[in-house]
């Protein structure tokens, strides 16, 4: 399976702000925030975090040769709100499986921890990226 860019990155629940997602992430400091570049801990794939429409998008931008159902370009698109000390949470979809996953993510300057779940919570995925 994909580490679903995972950021499962894995996903979750409603967003309630009308803001933005370019407004909420220039609301916070840099090193709280998601955008950037970024390497998967267990050093099999890189991602580009950006705005794309309201949300956040993530796209691989490189993977190890080698690691099947995951591909460059591959993209998740998050639609997350930051409620404060670098927490982020709400839904990420990864439109190549056709899945929704709930998300949290914890950036704290140059780590990001990101946990993703799906069937209501019953499946779930953590991992850990360093800012690049």
């Amino acid at each position: 399976m994909k580490t679903i860019i995972v950021m499962a990155i894995a996903a979750v629940g409603v967003v309630s702000a009308p803001l933005a997602q370019a407004d909420r992430v220039e609301q916070t400091n840099a090193a709280s925030s998601p955008e950037g570049n970024w390497s998967r801990g267990d050093g099999k794939a890189k991602v580009r975090i950006a705005p794309c429409g309201d949300d956040l998008c993530a796209v691989n931008t490189w993977i190890k040769t080698g690691v099947k159902d995951e591909k460059v370009g591959d993209k998740l698109v998050m639609t997350v709100s930051h409620s404060g000390g670098g927490q982020w949470s709400g839904k990420a979809y990864d439109p190549q499986r056709k899945l929704t996953y709930r998300l949290k993510m914890t950036v704290a300057a140059d780590t990001m921890k990101t946990s993703g779940c799906v069937l209501g919570g019953l499946i779930c995925k953590g991992v850990t990226w360093s800012r690049i």
